[in-house]
């Protein structure tokens, strides 16, 4: 049962990575990078259930919250072209130039 799950699991794996690859769009792309972390901490967790690891669920968890930042960050940069300021300060930056 949990090898099929498994199996499941790093086909829908797959189909993330085709589409990351072939999306139209930078959204699509991303989307499916979210996809394919989500499959990776469900298969962590299959992994540690099957290998009688708990410390591996440790692992999962880190890795979600890192593919939870990290995407995050790409839509902010693909929003606003930068990481480090915000509209407000560039607003303010930008009237400091006209100025």
């Amino acid at each position: 049962m949990f090898i099929a799950v498994s199996l499941a699991i790093l086909i829908t794996m797959g189909l993330a990575l085709t589409r990351a690859l072939a999306g139209p769009t930078t959204y699509d792309r991303i989307a499916a990078v979210n996809m394919f972390g989500t499959k990776t901490v469900l298969l962590i967790a299959v992994l540690a259930f099957l290998s009688g690891l708990n410390d591996l669920l440790d692992i999962a968890l880190v890795y979600a919250l890192i593919n939870f930042i990290g995407v995050v960050a790409a839509l902010k940069l693909v929003t606003q072209g930068n990481f480090h300021a915000s509209d407000r300060e560039e607003r303010v930056v930008e009237k400091e130039r006209s100025e």
